[in-house]
């Protein structure tokens, strides 16, 4: 791989102005492609997203608005991305996250957990993926979770929703795999499964164990980490974005269809 292997390739992330969806999409513009970022964002946020991916690399860059709840906001963003050139890469990475216990889940944390990180997901890549296929080359990458291949107590929306993100990933990559050949790149889909990263996401599981152990924030953390995850380290969302740079790249071709756990030996257990 080279320095310019996406030049010409233009990528959409979603929930891409801070987390794990930003270290994604500055690995994208690093190899040169242009870089749709979206997001629930102020115009300050959007346009600080925007000038971070141009200094690290795309060739373009464009902030795309679209609250992921709605169909109709999703279609909106679609149509947005593909008048921009439309998504050669799509990693949908927005997601929410709440703990409750199973009899304490409402009807709203359900549906809102399911349609962002599920049906959102399913709304862009049936967009994304004939048009793909038509062209020979392709790449979805949907950032699903650890609680995509294992569960938790107190997660029951969430980890029903990443099941069902790697499932229908899996039909999605059988569907598709013939499209393309190995040197137009074909069209690949595939989940990365993070576990314990250094996320907004996960600090309000980090505050609660604070609050347990006194109010000590480091002393949360580990005790987070050493209930599952082996080597007790965080990853960096960089490391994440470095994987899917990776999976987006031509020679890449061959997978498809995996989720990717990125955990610290969490699902090795």
């Amino acid at each position: 791989m080279t320095s310019g292997y996406l030049e010409g390739r233009t990528a959409l992330v979603t929930g891409s102005v801070s987390g794990i969806g930003f270290a994604v999409a500055q690995a994208l513009a690093s190899a040169g492609a242009r870089v749709g970022v979206h997001g629930l964002a102020t115009p300050d946020e959007a346009d600080r997203a925007v000038a971070a991916m141009r200094a690290a690399g795309a060739a373009d860059a464009r902030f795309f608005a679209g609250d992921l709840r709605d169909p109709a906001a999703i279609a909106g963003l679609m149509e947005a991305a593909e008048a921009w050139g439309g998504p050669d890469i799509l990693v949908n990475n927005a997601g929410l996250q709440k703990t409750a216990r199973f009899s304490e889940v409402t009807d709203d944390n359900w549906d809102d957990l399911i349609a962002v990180n599920l049906s959102a997901a399913f709304r862009t890549m049936r967009h994304v993926l004939p048009r793909m296929a038509a062209r020979g080359y392709g790449r979805v990458i949907n950032i699903a979770s650890v609680h995509g291949l294992v569960a938790s107590e107190a997660k029951a929306p969430y980890v029903a929703s990443k099941f069902g993100l790697v499932g229908l990933s899996k039909v999605a990559a059988l569907e598709f795999a013939k499209a393309g050949t190995r040197d137009s790149g074909g069209v690949t889909v595939n989940c990365i499964c993070p576990g314990w990263t250094e996320t907004a996401l996960i600090e309000p599981q980090i505050q609660a164990r604070a609050a347990a152990c006194g109010g000590d924030r480091d002393a949360g953390t580990a005790d987070l980490l050493a209930e599952k995850q082996p080597t007790r380290r965080m990853s960096d969302p960089r490391e994440i974005g470095l994987l899917a740079l990776w999976l987006a790249s031509p020679l890449a071709h061959n997978i498809t269809g995996a989720s990717i756990p990125v955990d610290g030996g969490w699902t090795a257990q």
